[in-house]
């Protein structure tokens, strides 16, 4: 467990909780340990190298093991990496070539000759029916021994671990973070969560945990041990229920509740009744989950517990037995009687609501009385609105002032991306550049004036993790919409998969689009080389895992943008395999090596999306040749079975335009609100190092800076979007 829980703040953080053991000489195995980490693309800090060389030999040993554990995980070093064609990305066949070459094996293997032969006569072939098509035909050491070996490259990535304190510490520190987030987390963060809420239950608590899903993770560990709830909605009793029955905590995915101890129903009830006791309006809640919440009547037995009788009336109005007019529907009768002001009016009671009905109600004013009476309101209850909502109306408006023929993208909490036309009429120039001017005021307001603030030039582009779950969990993941320059000569996508129990088969992909986004051309397995680009090969199936490749010479592409995508051919979707991940490494044209090498990985992510077909990234060449990656981290719904590039190339043309067109606030937007005359703002490449405290925003956390720093990186980007 201990093991476990250090890998977590590894994961977080980038730092290794400090390494206890007894004291000696390590300094040799503190500088192999060192070593280690490079062939990973790691390195020790200098604080954590001089740590660890005070510790025994074992001591060092220990730690070494564990880490170089968790860290090959993080970068997918962790499995085996083979390719179908094993010298792999030279002397990549011809398709046509390659699968008349799978036939003439076949025919010459008298177990499946006869089979071939009858495929034949018909005029048609099922690649799968030949032995040579589809399996690995050497082993992983074969391949290993016929790559050369990876030439070292300044350009490999190096990502420093840091000294931590003590692993206490360190979980209560984390745990107060992801507790107390003000945007919503991804999946892998909320498992953490969970993890760190069981232990942490009776400790030190975030002043306010304001995301609803982890206040459910929360209250279900609280509940555990006996102490108090954190409930004012009756939704949050019901995300509660979801937590103890093991379901889905946002309540996107329908929950099928367990059988619940006394003790645990006597708690739920006593949560509802204090709730709606405490303000009966809020049985309006129970109508956006009236199903749910007749299940979980049925599991409560409600009437055997006459004290609560607030808590009975909750499952009255679910089962339509009681009448509890909801916001919402009162909010739409008077839009529907063209009442906008009476909307305005009501909606001012709930200014998240507001906030997000502003364009709608732009839109109804019947003239530029009822807008400026639309725009007051929104400035009047502006303070009452969350840091995230506030930032996502902002980019919102933004995005609308471009009047365009682009096409809506709409995007789930789980990632599932679709497009629509834009048939709204647009809002008035005027009245948006007021609201957008009041809530940059606002937000500016809200900021920390930090005195020094230090920044890394490749953090700009980054966009506001506005939502955890637009971000996938991994290595050097940024969130979607962001913009990173890609300096390599050498592109190489990677898939890798591991089915749980059914024959499953993933296609790596990769389409290349021309500047007004039509199709160029793609690699695939039904394409094996084109134009700068060889597929390693085409794997259908996975016991053991599989991995594809896709190695793209950028200086040779034709087209403008770069799409890979994972499609799913056959088999257990992303969300049912017992593993599965993306990423990109970039490499020097001269470094060769292994078609996986870890140091040269800048990317890896988890593929856990409920769609068949899976859009990490998008890669862009600017119109001065250099190419940028835009991270998409979408899924596209695509068909039960047999998911193909040249099948979806016009749906995944239409997503990746829609977002490449799309403008997210980034890291430089919420700097320039910052800049003032109370902030110095420097773009630092890391020399000279301050000598006072100093806030500093980037991709990696520096070494050497005062203690008193605070540092923002990927691992905490959440920390910037304001209360």
């Amino acid at each position: 467990m201990a093991h476990r829980l250090e890998s977590l703040v590894i994961r977080h953080t980038h730092r290794l909780p400090s390494p206890v053991g007894s004291a000696g000489q390590g300094a040799l195995a503190a500088r192999q340990f060192d070593a280690a980490l490079t062939s990973v693309g790691f390195k020790l800090s200098a604080a954590l190298l001089e740590r660890l060389s005070g510790l025994s030999e074992g001591a060092v040993v220990h730690t070494a093991r564990r880490t170089l554990r968790t860290v090959s995980e993080m970068v997918g070093d962790h499995v085996r990496h083979n390719a179908y064609f094993i010298d792999f990305p030279a002397n990549v066949p011809d398709t046509e070539e390659f699968w008349m070459r799978c036939v003439a094996e076949a025919l010459g293997d008298e177990k499946v000759r006869e089979n071939v032969q009858a495929q034949l006569m018909r005029g048609s072939l099922d690649l799968l029916s030949l032995p040579a098509y589809g399996r690995y035909q050497h082993t992983y050491e074969e391949m290993l021994a016929a790559q050369d070996e990876l030439i070292a490259s300044a350009g490999d990535r190096i990502t420093v671990l840091h000294l931590g304190g003590d692993l206490d510490e360190e979980l209560t520190g984390l745990y107060l973070a992801l507790a107390g987030s003000t945007t919503p987390l991804g999946e892998d963060d909320l498992r953490d969560l969970k993890v760190l809420a069981e232990r942490c239950a009776l400790g030190p608590q975030p002043e306010a945990i304001p995301v609803r899903e982890n206040r459910a993770v929360v209250n279900e560990a609280r509940i555990g041990v006996g102490a108090d709830l954190l409930l004012d909605t009756v939704t949050d009793v019901l995300r509660l229920a979801c937590a103890l029955s093991g379901g889905d905590v946002t309540l996107e995915e329908p929950t099928r509740f367990r059988a619940l101890s006394r003790p645990l129903r006597r708690a739920l009830l006593a949560g509802l009744d204090a709730v709606i006791a405490a303000n009966p309006a809020k049985l309006a809640d129970v109508h956006a989950h009236r199903e749910p919440f007749k299940r979980l009547g049925e599991r409560l037995h409600p009437h055997e517990y006459p004290r609560w009788p607030h808590a009975a009336e909750v499952f009255a109005v679910a089962r339509g037995e009681k009448e509890a007019r909801s916001f919402d529907s009162r909010v739409a009768k008077l839009l529907d009687a063209s009442d906008v002001l009476g909307a305005v009016k009501l909606l001012e009671s709930a200014p998240g609501k507001l906030f997000r009905a502003l364009d709608h109600l732009l839109r109804a004013a019947a003239g530029q009385e009822e807008r400026d009476a639309v725009v007051a309101a929104a400035v009047r209850v502006a303070p009452d609105v969350s840091g995230r909502v506030v930032l996502s109306v902002r980019e919102h408006l933004h995005n609308r002032e471009r009047e365009s023929a682009e096409p809506r993208i709409f995007v789930n909490r789980r990632g599932r991306a679709w497009v629509a036309p834009d048939v709204r009429p647009p809002v008035p120039a005027a009245d948006r550049d007021r609201l957008i001017a009041a809530l940059d005021a606002e937000l500016r307001r809200r900021l920390p004036a930090p005195g020094r603030l230090l920044l890394d030039p490749d953090v700009l582009d980054v966009a506001l993790p506005l939502s955890g779950r637009a971000t996938a969990a991994g290595l050097g993941v940024l969130p979607r919409g962001s913009v990173s320059a890609v300096d390599g000569e050498q592109l190489r996508f990677f898939v890798y998969w591991k089915e749980a129990g059914r024959t499953t088969d993933y296609d790596l992909s990769a389409l290349l689009l021309h500047s007004d986004y039509s199709t160029d051309c793609w690699l695939s397995y039904t394409s094996l080389t084109a134009v700068g680009g060889e597929h390693s090969g085409d794997i259908t199936e996975a016991p053991d895992g599989a991995s594809e490749f896709i190695s793209l010479s950028l200086d040779r592409i034709r087209g403008s943008f770069i799409v890979p995508q994972v499609d799913i051919y056959a088999g257990e979707g992303f969300d049912e395999v017992e593993e599965s991940f993306f990423g990109y490494m970039l490499r020097d044209a001269e470094q060769r090596g292994r078609p996986f090498e870890p140091r040269t990985v800048r990317m890896k992510s988890e593929l856990r999306g409920v769609g068949r077909v899976a859009l990490p990234l998008v890669f862009r060449r600017a119109d001065d040749g250099r190419w940028h990656a835009k991270w998409l981290h979408l899924y596209l719904r695509g068909i039960s079975s047999a998911n193909r590039v040249e099948e979806n190339q016009i749906s995944v043309s239409k997503v990746v335009r829609a977002l490449v067109e799309r403008e997210q606030l980034t890291v430089w937007y919420l700097v320039g609100l910052m800049s003032g005359d109370t902030t110095a703002v420097e773009l630092w490449d890391g020399e000279p190092v301050p000598d006072e405290p100093v806030m500093y925003i980037g991709l990696e956390r520096p070494e050497g800076l005062h203690p008193d720093s605070r540092v923002i990186t990927l691992e905490n980007l959440r920390d910037l979007i304001p209360d």
